[in-house]
C-alpha cells in the first residue's frame, strides 16, 4: 500500500509539472513583447511603459521590434510563436480590422490565431481643416463643411498618409455618412499629409489627435470634430462627429494578444498584469502626453471588440476601392 500510494503521488505530482509549463516557464524566463512597428512611436512608446509596470507582477517583458508590411511581419511573429505565454504581441486597427481586407493574401488570421488578452489605447482622429482656408470658406463647424461640401460638388479635397491609411478610410467614410464628395489625394506617410494640409495644397485630413494638436493649439489647423463617439478627453471642446453623423466612429486603437491557444489561466494571468498597469497613475500620466486613453478591459471583451472592427473595415476599406497588392 505504501509503494502504490508513493507511486500514485508521484504521479500526480508529475502530472501537475506538465500541466503547468506555461506557469513555470514565466517564473523563470522573460516574456516577449513583439512590436510589429518601429521604435520611437506611439506604440512602441506604450508598449515600453507598460514593461516597465509588470515587472513586479509577471516578471521582465522584453520589446522585440519587428517592422515591416504595415504590421504584418510582426503580427505573424506572434501568430506563429509557441503558445506558451512567453511571446506576446501588439495587436492594431491595421494590423487586425483593416489589413486583411487591404491586402489580398495575408499570413495569419486575424481572429483564429490570437487569443485577445486586453486592449491598451484608444488615440482619437480628429477632422481639421487648414485655419486660413477654414476662414476664407467661412467653415466654422462640420455642419458647415458638409453644407459647403453640397452646395460646391467636388471643389473640396482631402489629404491622407496613403491609400488604405486610417485617414483614408475615415475620409471614406465620412463622404459615404454626409452624402458628400470631396477628392482623395494620398501622400506617402501621415507627415507629408500634414505638411500638405498645411500649406494649403489639400482642404481638410483626418488626423491623429496626437500627431495635429500641436498645431491646433498653435491656430494653424482647425479641429471641426473628433472620431470618437463621444468627446475626447483632450479636446473636451470639440463635438464628435457622432453628433453630427450618428454612430460615426473611427479611432486608432491597439491591444495585447498571444498566440492562439494559449492557455486560459496564462492569458488571465496576463490580463490582471497589464489591466493593473494601464490603471496605474504612472502609466496613465505617460498615456496622456501622446493623447492616449487607456482602456483596460477583459480577453473576452477585447475579442469581441477587435471582431467588431475587422466587420465594420470590411465595409470600409471594400467601398474606398484600396489595395495594397
Amino acid at each position: 500500500m505504501t509503494t502504490r500510494r508513493h507511486l500514485l503521488l508521484s504521479s500526480l505530482g508529475f502530472a501537475a509539472v506538465l500541466a503547468a509549463p506555461a506557469a513555470l516557464a514565466q517564473a523563470n524566463r522573460p516574456i516577449r513583447l513583439i512590436v510589429p512597428y518601429g521604435a520611437g512611436g506611439p506604440i512602441d512608446t506604450t508598449a515600453r511603459v507598460l514593461a516597465e509596470r509588470v515587472k513586479d507582477s509577471l516578471g521582465t517583458v522584453i520589446i522585440e521590434n519587428r517592422p515591416g508590411g504595415g504590421g504584418n511581419i510582426g503580427a505573424d511573429a506572434v501568430a506563429k510563436a509557441a503558445p506558451d505565454g512567453l511571446t506576446i504581441g501588439i495587436s492594431a486597427v491595421a494590423t487586425h480590422a483593416i489589413n486583411p481586407w487591404l491586402f489580398s493574401k495575408m499570413p495569419y488570421d486575424p481572429v483564429k490565431d490570437f487569443a485577445a488578452i486586453t486592449q491598451m489605447v484608444r488615440v482619437p482622429n480628429v477632422l481639421v481643416m487648414n485655419a486660413d482656408t477654414a476662414a476664407r470658406l467661412k467653415i466654422n463647424t462640420l455642419q458647415d463643411l458638409i453644407a459647403y461640401a453640397k452646395a460646391n460638388p467636388a471643389k473640396l479635397n482631402y489629404g491622407s498618409g496613403g491609400n488604405g491609411s486610417a485617414g483614408h478610410l475615415a475620409g471614406e467614410m465620412f463622404k459615404r455618412d454626409a452624402g458628400i464628395f470631396a477628392v482623395h489625394i494620398p501622400y506617402n506617410g501621415g507627415n507629408p499629409a500634414q505638411l500638405a494640409l498645411l500649406s494649403g495644397q489639400v482642404d481638410f485630413n483626418f488626423d491623429n489627435l496626437a500627431t495635429a494638436a500641436p498645431n491646433i493649439r498653435a491656430g494653424k489647423l482647425k479641429a471641426l470634430a473628433v472620431t470618437t463617439l463621444n468627446r475626447s478627453p483632450n479636446l473636451p471642446d470639440v463635438p464628435p462627429v457622432a453628433d453630427t453623423l450618428k454612430g460615426f466612429a473611427i479611432d486608432t486603437w491597439w491591444g495585447l494578444v498571444a498566440p492562439a491557444g494559449t492557455p486560459r489561466d496564462v492569458v488571465q494571468k496576463l490580463n490582471q498584469g497589464f489591466v493593473a498597469a494601464l490603471n496605474s497613475p504612472e502609466a496613465k500620466t505617460r498615456f496622456a502626453g501622446l493623447m492616449a486613453e487607456p482602456v483596460p478591459n477583459s480577453p473576452e471583451e477585447f475579442g469581441s471588440f477587435m471582431r467588431n472592427e475587422l466587420a465594420k473595415y470590411e465595409k470600409v476599406v471594400k467601398a474606398s476601392g484600396a489595395k495594397v497588392d
